[in-house]
């Protein structure tokens, strides 16, 4: 048996389960139905077959499970935080229990690769440990002594949050997002994306059975446009964490405008990364080609620009289209699988139009610019050259296996094209010039940038964007910043001297 039939094989008890009760909602710890009765399909992008029906909630959905995070948060915000960090400590024991389950439902649910989604369920586990850990500490304040008073600050949860994560990676980025919320004492609200609810669903069931309270997490099911909009506008939701498009983060904001709600935004990006003549240019190449075309290019922090210094661009593209055409395109439970399908058909003919758009905008196609088949949602990693800055395909997040590539004479020349966008989440820079690379990175306007790797993610760090990238950071204690209310106590330790009136 190979590898990919054993995969399958241990994908169908799942799928069959799954097929046969559907994706329920989870509400005040009881596994419903949507109020309404309404289902919706989620299909899997590899053959487009219908995974399961998936409850399809409504305002009505979205207040039950408002109510019940409203209800449990004074007992989840008092208990000790030892014996939340324990009962994190435990989600993330049964994630690693459950990760091969969560992986391979994740891949024939999105179409990432398994070789990429068997280690993002361990990194959902690390996600719940480093918060778990950080629990005890979460409310912890300062002591700021002025000559009249003892001023000491303090930290309290917000209160019930919801949550609302994307497509590409959803059961990682759900853990970053909820984690969190749940460590610094909040109650959660959580809407995955309408096109990968199954991760979500295994999630909630390991949280409950890790012994986490009634209503503390809750999970609906929907469409953004009904189940999110509704989550936004809710009155005793305090707070909205999103990881989706910038449009649909302008738009929440409106939304949770009346009932001044904070949001936390990670949103789009156009990344560039940038190599000068003097960098190690098979390192980067490698890293060229694997933060564009790994996790099939639908990642927000995907180097989706590669500006690249005149006098090594016409070797430098040779070498990157012979190694886009060689990437193996394939089914994602397969491990020498490299990029797999793309979400959606929507999502697919969103990709594929900007293959006509470099065309008409006189950029040359050099790898790729195919669909791949008649089943399923498989394009091959594209390599765009000859683009300008100006062009669409230049500006516009296309969120695929699609490299955009434009050169450049001088370093000035080079920042400039990279500012020249709307977003400002990542950026990179290849170059032996560490003073070079000093200045640069002082000037690029990203909220992350890496010099000479990857993207290597250290929880501890900030993470989040400039512009219309994003709006807060998350990692370390700028997530309970973003999940708590700082308070302020001044405790007099002589005489006030208070000005006396109406003497």
């Amino acid at each position: 048996m190979s590898e990919l039939d054993h995969n399958l094989a241990a994908l169908a008890p799942y799928l069959a389960d799954v097929g046969r009760y559907g994706i329920l909602n989870h509400i005040g710890g009881q596994a419903v139905p949507a109020a309404s009765g309404a289902w919706f399909d989620t299909t899997s992008p590899v053959d487009d077959s219908v995974i399961a029906q998936v409850a399809r909630s409504n305002a009505a959905d979205v207040d039950a499970a408002a109510q019940a995070a409203k209800a449990a948060f004074p007992a989840w915000r008092d208990m000790a935080a030892t014996d939340r960090k324990a009962i994190l400590h435990a989600i993330a024991d049964g994630i690693e229990a459950r990760a091969e389950e969560i992986a391979l439902c994740e891949c024939w649910d999105t179409g990432q690769a398994l070789r990429f989604m068997s280690k993002a369920a361990l990194r959902g586990a690390d996600n719940f440990r480093f918060f778990a850990d950080r629990a005890p500490g979460a409310r912890d304040g300062q002591s700021l002594p002025s000559p009249t008073l003892m001023n000491i600050t303090t930290r309290v949860p917000l209160g019930p949050v919801g949550v609302i994560t994307p497509w590409n990676t959803p059961f990682m980025l759900s853990t970053w997002k909820i984690a969190p919320a749940l460590a610094a004492g909040c109650t959660v609200v959580h809407k995955p994306a309408e096109f990968s609810p199954w991760t979500a669903r295994i999630l909630m069931d390991i949280a409950e059975e890790a012994g986490l309270p009634p209503g503390v997490w809750n999970l609906i099911n929907g469409l953004g446009e009904e189940a999110g909009k509704a989550l936004t506008q809710h009155p005793a939701i305090r707070a909205i964490a999103f990881v989706g498009e910038s449009a649909t983060g302008s738009a929440i904001m409106a939304q949770g405008a009346p009932t001044l709600k904070r949001v936390h935004f990670e949103l789009g990006g156009k990344n560039p990364i940038i190599v000068f003549d003097d960098a190690d240019l098979e390192a980067a190449l490698d890293a060229v080609i694997f933060m564009i075309y790994s996790l099939n290019g639908e990642r927000c922090t995907s180097s989706s620009r590669l500006l690249v210094q005149n006098t090594i661009a016409d070797e430098f593209e040779r070498k990157l289209a012979t190694r886009a055409n060689a990437i193996k395109v394939g089914h994602p439970l397969d491990p020498a699988t490299e990029v797999g399908p793309l979400i959606h058909e929507v999502h697919r003919a969103k990709v594929m139009a900007s293959f006509d758009a470099a065309r008409a905008e006189g950029a040359k196609i050099a790898a790729g610019g195919v669909r791949i088949g008649d089943t399923g949602q498989f394009v091959a990693p594209t390599l765009f050259t000859g683009a300008t800055n100006e062009m669409t395909i230049a500006q516009d997040e296309i969120f695929g296996p699609v490299l955009t590539s434009i050169r450049f004479a001088t370093e000035d020349d080079a920042l400039k094209i990279a500012n020249d966008t709307p977003y400002g989440l990542t950026g990179y820079v290849w170059t032996s010039d560490i003073a070079r690379a000093m200045r640069f990175t002082e000037e690029l306007e990203a909220g992350m940038i890496w010099v000479n790797s990857a993207n290597v993610r250290h929880l501890p760090t900030p993470f989040g964007g400039m512009k219309a990238s994003g709006i807060g950071r998350d990692g370390g204690d700028w997530s309970f910043e973003f999940y708590m209310e700082q308070k302020h106590i001044g405790i007099a330790t002589g005489d006030p001297k208070i000005p006396r009136l109406g003497v």
